[in-house]
């Protein structure tokens, strides 16, 4: 349990944080998906179109440190492969 001011502050803090990642990383969840949907559907314009909405959203979440940078590259490079073979 926090006992000092400033053990109070970074708890209350970490609280606001943890919310702010958690809808940070939902949200590229979400754009993430939706590439998927459009690979599934076969579709390699919308795969491409969702895709190219994707990224700057998995980058901001790296910027943001919600997720590692290999980790974002990874996503993407399995994704656009995957979007590439659609055609």
């Amino acid at each position: 349990m926090a006992n000092t001011p400033q053990s109070k502050k970074r708890a209350r803090q970490n609280q606001t944080r943890a919310l702010i990642n958690k809808a940070r990383r939902s949200r590229i969840r979400t754009y993430l998906r939706r590439v998927e949907e459009a690979i599934a559907s076969g579709d390699q314009d919308a795969a491409a179109t969702a895709l190219r909405s994707a990224q700057p959203e998995l980058m901001r979440g790296v910027s943001k440190g919600v997720f590692h940078k290999n980790t974002a590259a990874r996503k993407m490079s399995r994704l656009s492969a995957r979007v590439k073979a659609l055609g």
